[in-house]
């Protein structure tokens, strides 16, 4: 048995509690993800999981054997990082970021960072949530804030501008707003997380803020864009997403003398002690890679 196989395996189906979840994820049969269960206790001489139609939870020993079991999976991809022959990198890096900066940016510049080193695997987590990036084994999150926690590690990548879009649909129907009041009798489309009900602008030494009605709200931009799109009414969302359907004419810029505040894109990690050197490159070539930015 590949002790370290196992190992991924058991961890996957502790914290996913589910056999079938963890299959999907590691790609494997449900089979296969048993028997390497099934192997561990053999291995351990105890049991590790109890299992039931609904749930599978962590025994005493099961818990025990998850820290540890993370702890020698840890050191066993530090070790491959750090005995990479001439300076190539292998192992597993895994990396989070939002649903809409995973689709619009970051999957092509992960792809282009594989090209360099293709002994080296990443598994990309699209979440909207905060997660524990340690109790999720989470090596590097791109988060989109204007305060990201003191408690991490943050490294500025790139500043995150937003526009108000519509369709030009919507707006033949509506008419365009002259001035940010104006929108409050609009249909609007908030996101969940940021700005739900209120908008703020700026122009030319002046502000604005607006307690908007927003009839559909979404924790995904990418949702929001899609009913901008079909003329569901007036979306705030980031320049990273929007820039190019702006450029078609698919939508329209609402309100474009004023602006609206801006956030930052952050790679965030835990720590700087012991940075793996395939953590390191990403964060290094992330950092040229929104130098310019692609949108």
């Amino acid at each position: 048995m590949d002790r370290i196989t196992a190992m991924r395996v058991f961890i996957e189906v502790a914290t996913s509690g589910s056999f079938s979840a963890s299959a999907d994820k590691l790609d494997m049969s449900r089979a296969m993800v048993t028997r390497y269960v099934s192997e561990m206790e053999k291995w351990l001489g105890t049991r590790l999981l109890q299992r039931t139609t609904r749930r599978v939870t962590l025994t005493d020993a099961g818990e025990n054997c998850l820290r540890r079991s993370q702890q020698m999976l840890s050191l066993s991809e530090q070790m491959e990082d750090d005995t990479a022959s001439g300076g190539e990198l292998r192992g597993q890096l895994r990396v989070t970021c939002s649903m809409s900066f995973g689709h619009a940016q970051l999957a092509q510049a992960l792809t282009r960072f594989l090209a360099r080193h293709p002994r080296l695997h990443i598994d990309l987590n699209l979440n909207e949530g905060a997660l524990n990036l340690v109790e999720a084994r989470i090596d590097l999150a791109i988060r989109i804030s204007s305060e990201p926690s003191p408690l991490l590690i943050a490294r500025p990548l790139a500043q995150c501008d937003s526009l108000l879009v519509a369709a030009p649909a919507y707006l033949d129907r509506h008419g365009a707003p002259a001035a940010p009041r104006e929108l409050e009798s609009h249909r609007c489309l908030s996101h969940a997380n940021v700005g739900r009900n209120i908008w703020s602008f700026a122009r030319d030494g002046e502000s604005a803020e607006v307690d908007v009605h927003s009839y559909f709200s979404a924790n995904d931009a990418t949702a929001l864009l899609a009913s901008a799109l079909a003329g569901g009414g007036i979306a705030m969302l980031p320049t990273y997403l929007v820039n190019p359907m702006v450029a078609s004419g698919a939508l329209c810029q609402v309100l474009p003398e004023w602006r609206m505040p801006a956030l930052t894109i952050y790679a965030i990690y835990p720590s700087r002690r012991q940075l793996p050197p395939s953590v390191r490159a990403l964060l290094d070539f992330l950092v040229d890679h929104f130098a310019v930015l692609p949108w």
